[in-house]
């Protein structure tokens, strides 16, 4: 089957029809939701590596040109190792080579026409028996690693299963991005020279309350008019567990306080941090506090630095 068809998709589909194949057959055919059935591995395998060659907008293009195969390798240029008859150029008029047909030989027979050299052993340009093409690694394999925030911040070891069945502790590098791509070595598909390797793209799921920023992690942190009002210590979730945060007395709502080295691994083995925004909640039907409010004159005009 070409890509398309092990996707199940027309050649024209979008790339939005393409992901949405992809993630179906994959749900499907997981390792993991089928242990008792090898040519499901198989199939996953077939489905993950069309779908890493079609979401490649230039390999994609140049598969639907003939310029690559399948597992997406360069084609033979035309007229070399093609299928059809051997035996060289068919001569014309005058002992001329008809190159009408060369695009069925290849060129060791054309030479042998021209020069009047071949035949195994022949001696001179173009005679002697063809060298064998190298042999040449297993395809490919690739495979989609959905992270949890969490676990892509603190660079925490991942649980993989490969297609035939194998699970491995996958170590996650500093500096990780969402679509970064990790190459495990001899983790493909056997073949001639060797097996050839895994390759496999992380997905940072996204948090319920976190955001990335960079290698820093955002987080609004609700606070109570008390602690706003009087400051002292609060309770704040970290991507590490809960840790003590001070609130300055006084703080208003957009106040941003730094937790150093909370963020994200970076390449240089350092971390990010986490910029904790606080967000004053006010309490709504609180008699006493609507009471003192009403009664107090403070609070001047927070709205003079716009000119209201």
């Amino acid at each position: 089957m070409d890509l398309y068809q092990r996707l199940g998709i027309a050649r024209g589909a979008s790339e939005a029809e393409i992901k949405k194949a992809y993630r179906s057959l994959a749900k499907q055919l997981h390792p993991d939701r089928n242990t008792d059935n090898p040519k499901a591995a198989e199939r996953f395998s077939q489905v993950t590596s069309a779908y890493d060659l079609l979401s490649d907008a230039d390999k994609r293009a140049r598969y639907d040109r003939g310029e690559i195969d399948e597992d997406g390798n360069p084609k033979m240029p035309f007229g070399f190792g093609g299928a059809g008859p051997r035996g060289g150029a068919r001569p014309g008029a005058g002992g001329r080579p008809n190159f009408e047909d060369a695009a069925t030989a290849d060129l060791g027979d054309i030479f042998e026409g021209l020069f009047n050299r071949g035949g195994a052993g022949g001696g001179g340009f173009g005679g002697g028996a063809r060298r064998p093409p190298p042999p040449q690694k297993g395809s490919d394999v690739g495979y989609r690693l959905s992270v949890p925030f969490a676990d892509a911040a603190r660079l925490a070891d991942q649980r993989v299963t490969l297609a035939g069945g194998k699970s491995i502790d996958l170590k996650l590098p500093p500096g990780l991005e969402d679509g970064a791509k990790i190459r495990l070595a001899g983790q493909g598909d056997a073949g001639p020279a060797g097996a050839g390797d895994a390759i496999i793209t992380v997905e940072i799921a996204a948090h319920r309350f976190y955001r990335r920023e960079g290698d820093d992690i955002r987080l609004d942190l609700p606070v109570t008019l008390g602690e706003a009002v009087l400051g002292g210590k609060v309770r704040v979730p970290t991507v590490e567990g809960t840790v003590a945060l001070t609130v300055p007395k006084g703080s208003s709502s957009g106040k941003v306080l730094r937790l150093k080295g909370r963020g994200f691994g970076k390449k240089d083995g350092t971390r990010g941090d986490q910029l904790v925004t606080l967000m004053v909640d006010a309490p709504a039907g609180d008699a006493a506090l609507e009471a003192f409010v009403a009664d107090w004159k403070g609070g001047g005009n927070p709205r003079a630095g716009l000119g209201v």
